[in-house]
């Protein structure tokens, strides 16, 4: 993931950040609001990382984000050469609090295993 000080000026500060969460966050964890780059919307962005994976929450007020958000939040968050995957886990794992968000996932000690570049 890059250094998220890179996004300071999307990161949401003071008692809005520090009620859920307790602090602002730091170089690889907080909380950003975004618009988006398809109809200038907020998009609320969760950044963090634990237990060996990079996470990202991508969510919208009255919809699920679409891919080119989701692509926009990629760029943003995590480097070019980074690989980052949406997962599709089985309906029992399913935990999700938020009926419009999608999340961004990275391991951080294996890379992803990519299909040829023909089928992608």
């Amino acid at each position: 993931m890059r250094d998220l000080h890179e996004l300071d000026r999307f990161r949401v500060r003071g008692h809005k950040a520090h009620n859920p969460w307790g602090w602002d966050g730091d170089g690889s964890c907080g909380a950003f609001t975004m618009p988006s780059p398809v109809d200038g919307a907020i998009m609320a962005i969760i950044a963090s990382t634990g237990e060996g994976w990079d996470h990202v929450s991508v969510s919208r007020k009255n919809r699920v984000p679409n891919w080119q958000e989701m692509e926009f939040v990629k760029r943003r968050f995590f480097r070019d050469e980074e690989t980052a995957m949406q997962l599709h886990v089985p309906a029992a794992d399913h935990i999700s609090v938020h009926p419009n968000v999608l999340h961004l996932w990275r391991p951080q000690a294996v890379e992803i295993p990519l299909p040829p570049k023909a089928f992608v």
